[in-house]
């Protein structure tokens, strides 16, 4: 469903040496997982007989008792339906073998052994085991079938491409997960016995999430709890499952009971990155072998366990003040590249009484300080219109003066009435061309002021209206260098809160007030009590909304019917379900129909994972049809 694939870490309460037991344990997992409709689980290394059987490895009642363990498994498999990845020990050839059996309606489709064999101070593995890629033999015989075995092994299904590597696979210098992933596998799994040291479990987590990153893959990690023995080592079960560098879930260590770590991944999302990562389209060398075999849909009375932000592109609030600084940081370096480069004399900008301006004059300051240069060489101009309202203005006034810029003030009144008895429009109709028009007047002012005082005009308009062409056609659309072009409104917000705290008392007042400012382009008079009547969101909707739609858009090139699913979750309880799918039929729509102002918008600073530059991230021709939408 969507591309998400319920998979679990399983974590069974196990005997050493005692198979009938821990097949028993396996199963019932198995059929919990079932029950939870998971997909595909995969168990520890060895945990059908355990990882610390040590010489009885040897033993043939051992070997014999495993053999017949999967057997018990494969058949308690035949009425369920997930992939299962279980580990024993496998004799091929008169040589020992650590090997994870892939498990799925009641028969095993491979066996893949594992690649390094560990030989240190905890680990001896090379006393009873030998390497997989030394292995000559390419099948092997079990329950009447011939079955694939290797270390070349790629398991497809209709909803994805996985592969399989164990525990200490995972710690060598190119695990096989990587190779694996570069073929095609989107999930990988780890089978792994790893004891417990102080502080392993931060560096097992960090190399299951830096090995998912780089592989732009799904990875699940299920390790030896504490049923093995303690001779020499405790073991606590560690558990993770990591999506493209990020930890979905961490299971609980040194539990006594068995138990499952259940998450989503979700397919398409690293299907997504890959397609821009040319790494994984070279290199393949036809050198792996396919292994068709069958995964159960997820079933739709079974809710996600997956939660979805409803602010993708504001950073998590325990990093959210270093992330302000650093993409502020981005765009003061970007403006001062390009206001020493022009030897520009000032810098000139628009400055209304709202969080865009705001955020582009707080950007011009600390470029103006960076720089070592005077802020009077920052010029501020406010320019009253038909809709500006007194907050407004006191609120843009009061933070140029108060942040030490040259402020000045042009009321552009006149000069739209002039226009309109110019081009023969009556003014008291309000229309398009009533708001354009005093969009382009204070452009025209911006550039020429500008052209008077060798100035850079900074643009001010955001990511989302980039996306929603929320501008005015060489209007406030145009400028020569547009500072906030990488960042949405909904971070616009939070930026603003971080200077604000950095600032003054008194400045600090008046961008608390900026933040408690309806959004507006103010190009409508005000109500009768002089408040602003025109509200940007009541006309194209809520920024949370439509910044959700952009970044699963953007980022991942989702459908309309995915985003709509990963909406209604996120906004439950917020948003119904038609106002949803209102304002995402909307977004579409402008999004499309909007692209030729994005064609030609002038320079700005990439300051997150998604631009909308014609000159980089984004590239889409202005005449491409919007698709049929079924929501």
């Amino acid at each position: 469903m969507y591309g998400f694939i319920r998979v679990a870490a399983a974590t069974p309460q196990i005997r050493v040496a005692d198979c009938s037991f821990n097949a028993a344990e396996v199963c019932s997992l198995i059929s919990e997982a079932s029950s939870a409709g998971v997909q595909a689980v995969c168990f520890p290394e060895l945990c059908l007989t355990g990882y610390t059987c040590a010489d009885l490895f040897f033993t043939q009642r051992l070997q014999r008792n495993a053999l017949a363990a999967l057997e018990q498994v494969c058949r308690h498999t035949a009425s369920l339906s997930p992939v299962v990845v279980v580990g024993l020990p496998l004799s091929v050839g008169g040589r020992l073998y650590n090997v994870a059996a892939v498990l799925q309606g009641g028969r095993v489709h491979g066996f893949v052994p594992k690649t390094h064999i560990p030989n240190n101070g905890e680990f001896y593995e090379k006393r009873w085991f030998v390497p997989g890629r030394t292995a000559v033999e390419t099948t092997v015989r079990f329950m009447g079938n011939e079955v694939p075995f290797g270390t070349d092994l790629l398991f497809r299904t209709p909803q994805c491409t996985f592969g399989v590597e164990i525990c200490e696979d995972l710690w060598a210098p190119i695990p096989p997960a990587s190779q694996l992933a570069i073929q095609g596998a989107e999930l990988l799994f780890n089978l792994s016995a790893s004891n417990e040291a102080i502080g392993k479990n931060a560096y097992r987590r960090q190399l299951v999430c830096q090995l998912s990153a780089r592989c732009h893959a799904g990875y699940v990690y299920a390790s030896a709890g504490t049923g093995e023995s303690t001779t020499d080592l405790v073991f606590g079960g560690s558990a993770f499952i990591a999506e493209n560098g990020t930890l979905l879930a961490e299971g609980e260590r040194f539990v006594e009971n068995s138990r499952l770590l259940v998450h989503e991944i979700d397919v398409e999302r690293l299907a997504a990155d890959r397609m821009r990562n040319t790494n994984f389209s070279a290199d393949r060398q036809g050198i792996y072998r396919t292994v068709e075999m069958d995964m159960p849909e997820l079933p739709a009375d079974k809710p996600l366990r997956r939660t979805f932000g409803r602010e993708p592109f504001v950073p998590r609030e325990a990093d959210r003040q270093q992330s302000c600084n650093e993409i502020f940081s981005i765009q003061v370096a970007g403006l001062a590249k390009r206001w020493r480069h022009t030897h520009a004399q000032t810098v000139v900008i628009g400055i209304s009484g709202g969080l865009d301006s705001t955020l582009a004059l707080l950007v011009s300051v600390k470029t103006a300080d960076a720089l070592g240069y005077d802020r009077k060489r920052v010029v501020g101009i406010t320019m009253p219109g038909f809709g500006t309202t007194g907050r407004t203005y006191r609120n843009a006034v009061d933070l140029m003066k108060s942040l030490g810029i040259t402020c000045r003030e042009i009321s552009i009144k006149e000069a739209c009435l002039q226009h309109f008895e110019a081009i023969g429009h009556d003014s008291s109709k309000h229309d398009v061309t009533y708001e354009n028009t005093q969009a382009r007047e204070r452009t025209q002012i911006l550039m020429d002021v500008a052209n008077q005082q060798n100035g850079l005009v900074v643009g001010t308009g955001d990511l989302s209206e980039l996306a929603l062409g929320w501008a005015t056609y060489n209007g406030d659309q145009m400028s020569m260098y547009g500072v906030n072009a990488g960042v949405p409104k909904t971070l616009v917000r939070y930026l603003v809160q971080t200077a604000a705290m950095q600032l003054d008392d008194a400045s600090r007042h008046i961008l608390f007030d900026i933040l408690d400012t309806p959004v507006s382009p103010e190009l409508l008079p005000a109500d009768d009590k002089g408040n602003i009547a025109q509200k940007t969101e009541d006309l194209v909707g809520p920024y949370e909304l439509h910044d959700f739609f952009l970044y699963y858009f953007i980022r991942f090139g989702f459908t309309s019917e995915k985003i709509f699913f990963m909406a209604r979750q996120a906004f439950a309880g917020v948003y119904t379900d038609e106002i949803i799918g209102k304002w995402l039929r909307t977004f579409m729509r402008r999004f499309y129909q909007q692209q030729f102002k994005r064609s030609c918008m002038p320079d700005g600073p990439k300051v997150g994972s998604i631009n909308l530059s014609p000159r980089g991230d984004w590239r889409m021709p202005s005449d491409a049809c919007l698709p049929d939408i079924q929501l």
